[in-house]
């Protein structure tokens, strides 16, 4: 829960999910970066001073990109030798870029002694040097949630984090225990960060808190959003704040429930928040819809698109399954989750 809102300064709830993307480094006694992937037949080779916005493209943006945004926090790099094994569905929206970043950042760290993954400190730093490196080196304007779960999530447990100063709870979240079970579906439906749309959503967030002077649009209090809205210059712009603002109150409301052990009743909030990804924040598209549709057709206690995809939380028992394939257009999701009791 908590989509779009780390860049508005506000609260997320990411868990992470067990796949794995791989990196083997071997540091070099130059400044020479060599990289490849066994999903892709893209291969760099280019100096560190070379690294820049833009370049190099492609995947190799992220994982060049790491090296770069460790030198520019000050700390002392040197070339590699990188191999990158890739578990996490690509294009997805399951963060596959971020835990690229965080695989070959976390290499780096142990191979240069950095001592950037000690502990929770150490890793809150480190998500917001990979941050960086999406941000500055492959364009893609995120917001630095993904970096974060990638790194500082738990097993067992939602982490709570405060994109404000970048503080985390860990919440119990244990499914099992509850009888339930999360499903991940892939709709197949290709999306990219760095098409111009995410940019859009977040310029028109930052649109809405300068208008309202504020710093953003967390600072809007839930319980005064429509006296917000009144001010705010067009519908676009008042519908995309009332979705971050109605967003981090889900993250809240979602977090009460974990806490008072109502795992099941988190379902409604599932649907409130996909309905307001597709209407108000409009980054859905045909194919979750269906998706999420249909899941809570058949059972689910409640569904949505996560990032590029869709969540959903039910009743397990069924194999039910609809995949989508198609031209994602102005949209910006692929994928999905659910929770099934037996």
């Amino acid at each position: 829960m908590g989509e779009h809102t780390d860049y508005n300064a506000g609260l997320c709830l990411p868990i992470a999910l067990p796949h794995r993307t791989y990196a083997a480094v071997r540091l070099r006694g130059d400044r020479h970066l060599r990289m490849r992937s066994l999903q892709s037949r893209e291969e760099y080779e280019l100096n560190l001073d070379e690294v820049a916005a833009g370049n190099p493209s492609g995947w190799g943006a992220y994982a060049a990109g790491v090296l770069w945004a460790l030198e520019d926090a000050g700390l002392q790099v040197r070339g590699v030798d990188v191999m990158v094994d890739g578990r996490v569905p690509l294009g997805a929206g399951l963060s596959s870029s971020a835990a690229l970043e965080c695989a070959v950042a976390a290499a780096a760290s142990d191979l240069l002694d950095l001592a950037l993954l000690t502990d929770d400190g150490a890793r809150a730093r480190l998500a917001t040097i990979c941050a960086n490196a999406e941000n500055t080196i492959a364009r893609a304007p995120t917001g630095g949630m993904d970096q974060s779960a990638s790194l500082r999530c738990r097993e067992g447990h939602a982490l709570l984090l405060d994109c404000r100063d970048w503080s985390v709870e860990q919440v119990p979240f244990d499914l099992s225990a509850h009888g339930l079970s999360l499903l991940v579906m892939n709709t197949h439906a290709k999306h990219a960060l760095v098409d111009g749309q995410y940019a859009q959503r977040r310029q028109s967030c930052e649109q809405a808190a300068r208008q309202l002077g504020l710093t953003s649009l967390r600072e809007v209090a839930f319980d005064h959003l429509d006296e917000a809205l009144d001010l705010l210059s067009d519908n676009q712009i008042r519908a995309r704040a009332k979705h971050i603002v109605t967003e981090i109150e889900r993250v809240r409301q979602t977090v009460a429930l974990l806490r008072a052990v109502r795992v099941s009743d988190v379902g409604s909030l599932f649907n409130a928040s996909h309905a307001s990804m597709r209407d108000d924040f409009e980054i859905s598209c045909a194919e979750l819809d269906v998706a999420v549709d249909t899941a809570t057709a058949h059972g689910a206690l409640g569904a949505r698109m996560t990032g590029g995809g869709v969540r959903w939380l039910g009743h397990r028992g069924g194999t039910h399954r609809q995949d989508g394939r198609g031209d994602l257009g102005r949209h910006t999701s692929l994928c999905g989750q659910g929770l099934w009791r037996p």
